[in-house]
């Protein structure tokens, strides 16, 4: 029987081997400089870091040790996102009760030690982050460990930190919001049939088309964002071909990437529920 930890990395090996996923690295799709086998090299380094966390262990510190992990490839960021959405998710299992309120109490009980390890995972990888607002301006997560003095002053938590992104970054919106949109796509992957990865290709598509993807507003803009919304739509509408799609976003260099974590999310609590691989 695979552990809660195994499970977290399977999730993320789940996730970029299935395909298609417009925009996304997969096991057909890559681009030049981040490649299938740096997403698979992250998910075997991320695993240390869950494994702390299914051990009960400070959530931001299973984090910076998933993150060291995960940055152990030639790729860069892989999965920076994806282990920031699993790794409370593997803290909420081995509490006993992986439930959206049970997973809301794990976040409320983060720490601004917690914060602390979550900044200097920064300094691990380059991630596509927005400029924060002015008053944010100490606390810039590019900042890494130089903003944990300001973490401490202010009295910051991870939650705390969260909660000031959640209107612009959408997995600080699922730790804020009790990991909404993560356990609905997982009781999707559970009421399917077939293999696992073209479930999560399917649900994939359909959290795009629900909702622009906040990685492709940050990294080229709302418009872009939304065009690939109404299009994800298109393709489940049988109105446009999903490898046509998918091949066009990775030569416009367009990356859903948070839809991306959300399903790696999802395939976690499929795993804990008894999803058959």
């Amino acid at each position: 029987m695979r552990s809660t930890a195994g499970n977290a990395e399977l999730a993320l090996l789940l996730e970029v081997a299935s395909t298609p996923k417009p925009g996304n690295v997969d096991r057909e799709r890559e681009y030049d400089d981040l490649r299938f086998e740096h997403f698979l090299a992250g998910a075997v380094g991320a695993r240390p870091g869950f494994e702390r966390a299914a051990g009960g262990e400070p959530i931001g510190e299973a984090f910076e040790t998933a993150i060291e992990g995960m940055a152990d490839q030639r790729g860069g960021n892989t999965q920076f996102g994806a282990v920031l959405v699993v790794t409370p998710l593997v803290a909420t299992a081995a509490s006993g009760d992986l439930t959206r309120e049970r997973a809301e109490e794990v976040v409320a009980g983060t720490t601004i030690e917690d914060a602390a390890g979550f900044y200097r995972a920064f300094e691990r990888v380059d991630v596509a982050v927005d400029d924060p607002p002015e008053d944010m301006e100490p606390l810039d997560v590019r900042r890494g460990s130089d903003a944990v003095p300001v973490l401490r002053e202010r009295g910051l938590s991870l939650s705390d930190v969260m909660e000031r992104s959640a209107d612009r970054d959408g997995v600080a919106a699922e730790w804020v919001g009790g990991f909404e949109r993560v356990f609905d796509a997982a009781d999707r992957l559970l009421a399917r049939d077939g293999p696992v990865p073209d479930r999560a290709s399917t649900v994939f598509l359909e959290l795009l088309a629900e909702e622009p993807d906040t990685f492709v507003v940050t990294r080229n803009d709302r418009e872009t964002a939304e065009e690939v919304t109404r299009r994800a739509q298109a393709v489940l509408d049988g109105e446009e071909d999903a490898d046509a799609l998918a091949e066009e976003l990775i030569d416009r260099d367009v990356n859903p990437g948070t839809t991306a974590d959300l399903v790696a999310g999802a395939l976690f609590v499929a795993l804990e529920r008894g999803i058959e691989v």
